[in-house]
């Protein structure tokens, strides 16, 4: 089962900051070992702290031979330190924070996706649209340590609104539907799987489209490939399917959950005042 963070007042981006945090995270000895293996980099979750009206969330800079030699590892409990405090206990794991995205159609369907057989994590599993933000889109490619104060205000803005824009991006590339029939994305939570401590950060999105136009667009879109099929499911099959999904989308739903149930209870109380 996954472990969850919900954001009670779902957060636009203007109120999700950002710290680089300047953790030296590439172990040579893997990357050595497994130079086949794609080099890309993601963003490394550290921790996160919940202000009153912001979610700053500490992050860092990872590459997937590190995940696959850390999370992923067969032995990824070894890399744990006994703490409650995630910060301390993942500190020697890749953690690359990932995305998912919960996509409401105009006809009140909720989008899934099947992934792929021929995918590394979890294959045949149902799962939200979603990936990971690309450091590469804002030119990081090593440790920014030498930033001024300025700069790293900066930097700190421009990763913040890599997340907004990384998720449209997964959803556009996943889904095949364009870009501007979504709307600006609500950050919703944070999940993260027990299994391999994986950490992800939801999104709530509608789309202006039908489920009928959907299905159209997804047979041509660009990632297609990392899935088998999509579906349009009600809240009802949603909460079915989600027994199929990994821990972390798991937790994506129940995110979902929270976050219906958070808008019912604002408009039972409106009634009262």
């Amino acid at each position: 089962m996954p472990s969850s963070y919900y954001c009670p007042a779902p957060l636009v981006s203007p109120h999700l900051g950002f710290g680089i945090d300047d953790w030296k995270r590439i172990h040579h000895c893997i990357m050595e070992k497994s130079s086949g293996l794609y080099a890309g980099y993601a963003l490394r979750h550290v921790d996160g702290l919940d202000q009153e009206s912001s979610v700053c969330l500490h992050l860092g800079l990872t590459d997937y031979r590190t995940f696959v030699g850390t999370n992923l590892n067969p032995l990824w409990e070894k890399f744990l330190i006994p703490s409650e405090d995630d910060s301390v206990r993942c500190q020697h794991t890749s953690s690359p924070l990932g995305n998912g995205a919960i996509v409401e159609t105009s006809d009140n369907r909720i989008l899934v996706l099947q992934r792929s057989y021929n995918v590394g994590e979890f294959p045949g599993y149902f799962v939200f649209p979603g990936g990971h933000s690309e450091p590469e889109e804002l030119g990081i490619s090593d440790h920014q340590n030498d930033k001024g104060l300025t700069q790293a205000a900066d930097l700190n803005r421009k990763v913040s609104q890599e997340m907004f824009d990384g998720i449209i991006r997964e959803v556009v590339e996943e889904i095949g539907v364009p870009a501007e029939s979504l709307t600006d994305p609500v950050f919703i939570g944070i999940s993260r799987r027990e299994m391999n401590v994986r950490p992800t950060a939801f999104f709530f999105l509608k789309c202006n489209m039908e489920s009928k136009e959907i299905y159209q667009v997804y047979s041509r879109a660009q990632d297609g490939f990392e899935s088998t099929q999509l579906y349009t499911v009600s809240r009802d099959e949603l909460r079915k399917m989600a027994l199929r999904m990994p821990g972390c989308h798991h937790g994506g739903y129940t995110l979902y959950e929270l976050m219906i149930q958070t808008v019912e209870d604002a408009r039972q109380s409106s009634r009262w005042l």
